[in-house]
């Protein structure tokens, strides 16, 4: 899950220009039901030069909806349907035929970035931009304001045409990403919200912030949500003097959870860290580690076995032309590690081999790894850069063996736009594209094919599946 493009959560991204238009259990959103245009059905290469390796097809696009229509983010799925996070609120999308995605609804619901994380009939929704309120339609406000609410937002999706808005909780400095670990009652759902950007102007992120929130959720109560803990996960401070670093270490950019293993990576600015979470209230940093290269420690995936983690580096924070030979091939990267023992232990760099141009912002950024029972594949967004199918099953020399890449959203200056998210999911590779809407890819590859075998009810991929042939 990603920084903004621009790199400072804690300032609203534009003024509140629209007015909510429908009002349901005391709280004001926007809910369209479904639209009727289709999404352009595509061979692979259209009016917007999209290039593709040989192996991927660009099989649907769906341009942003209005009216959330700012910058898309995240991604979440269940079942036949994806979630797509987004600056203005949420779209669900029936993709039962992916060729074909169809727009079920779309909730105006502004906040910053929409992180999305689903959880049976239930959506939980990041707010990083402070609001007047907690509702949805609330006005933008300042951080400066006590009373301005950030944190999460939490709905209800059984009826995916009409989802309904069920609570909040405010949480400091906001929510900039959210990461799912299930109870292991079934019953309840923990959520660890990471944030940062702290001030001493700012009363409710205050500084020194050096650690996560955890929000317990009854899925059957969802109304009485709330904070169980705030666990401080750098006592001594974190990393502040590395030179290059974007920020320094305040808090996690974001955490991706293995629940099945009761284990944690954390992408913390200038740290990359493990937690053991077999006591989900009260996680414990188990190992820290730094890289000179990393300018800031963004996100991380595990292997299914949990022997490699990547750790993926946001250099520039998202907005800068960062692939190209001036930086070379190991600033805006993936870092992987192995992992035994407990102990992580460097391996290599991946970096997208294709050069862009000066006018793409261009970075690791979210992806998944492609479900191959006993192998290693990985699905990656780079922003402008595209998407990136990565093979490193020799995690000392890893390759792309795939790509979907357009040409820069204006040719002539630095635009922001490109691959926010790219994940696997049952078959199709999906992308959310910031400026250019939700494309779908698929992938003919021989390499690749036992995935098609494994079958998800649900994904979110900061909250890792542990995956089997047939599954």
């Amino acid at each position: 899950m990603p920084t903004s493009p621009t790199p400072s959560p804690r300032r609203p991204v534009r003024s509140q220009a629209r007015r909510t238009l429908l009002t349901f259990a005391g709280a004001a959103s926007l809910v369209l039901g479904a639209v009727a245009a289709p999404a352009a059905a595509l061979d692979g290469s259209s009016a917007d030069d999209v290039e593709t390796s040989d192996n991927v097809t660009h099989v649907a696009n769906f341009p942003k909806p209005s009216p959330v229509d700012n910058t898309n983010s995240d991604l979440a799925f269940t079942g036949d349907y994806a979630i797509s996070g987004n600056y203005d609120g949420f779209v669900i999308y029936d993709i039962s035929t992916p060729e074909s995605p169809k727009i079920v609804s779309t909730v105006l619901c502004e906040g910053g970035q929409g992180d999305v994380t689903v959880s049976g009939d239930l959506l939980y929704f990041s707010v990083d931009y402070p609001r007047a309120g907690e509702e949805c339609g609330a006005a933008q406000s300042s951080p400066a304001d006590p009373n301005a609410f950030e944190g999460m937002r939490i709905f209800d999706i059984s009826d995916k045409s009409a989802p309904k808005y069920v609570s909040a909780v405010r949480t400091d400095c906001g929510s900039h990403t959210n990461t799912l670990v299930p109870g292991k009652d079934g019953e309840t759902d923990y959520i660890y919200v990471s944030s940062y950007a702290p001030s001493d102007r700012y009363p409710n992120c205050q500084t020194p912030h050096d650690k996560i929130t955890i929000i317990e959720v009854d899925k059957n109560d969802p109304a009485s949500a709330a904070i169980v803990n705030e666990p401080v996960l750098f006592p001594d401070g974190g990393n502040h003097d590395q030179p290059g670093l974007l920020r320094p270490t305040e808090g996690c950019h974001d955490l991706t959870s293995y629940p099945s293993k009761d284990i944690a990576a954390g992408a913390c600015m200038g740290d990359g860290i493990l937690m053991d979470i077999s006591d989900p209230v009260n996680p414990v940093v188990t190992e820290r580690v730094r890289d000179e290269n990393f300018a800031f420690w963004h996100s991380a995936t595990f292997t299914n076995d949990a022997t490699t983690v990547l750790f993926h580096d946001e250099l520039g924070g998202g907005g800068a032309a960062t692939c190209n030979e001036r930086i070379g091939p190991q600033r805006g990267a993936d870092a992987i590690y192995s992992l035994k023992g407990g102990k992580l232990d460097f391996e290599g760099y991946y970096k997208l081999p294709r050069h862009q141009t000066n006018a793409e912002n261009c970075v690791a950024h979210n992806g998944s790894l492609i479900p191959v029972p006993g192998q290693n594949f990985f699905v990656q967004a780079w922003y402008q850069g595209g998407v990136s199918i990565i093979d490193f099953n020799d995690p000392s020399d890893p390759k792309e063996i795939g790509y979907f890449d357009r040409g820069p959203v204006n040719e002539d200056r630095l635009v922001s736009g490109g691959s926010w998210s790219a994940y696997y999911y049952n078959g199709y590779i999906y992308s959310n594209e910031i400026a250019r809407g939700f494309d779908v890819l698929k992938v003919d590859d021989r390499r690749l094919k036992p995935a098609e075998k494994v079958t998800y009810e649900e994904f979110n991929p900061q909250s890792q599946p542990r995956y089997k042939p047939g599954r």
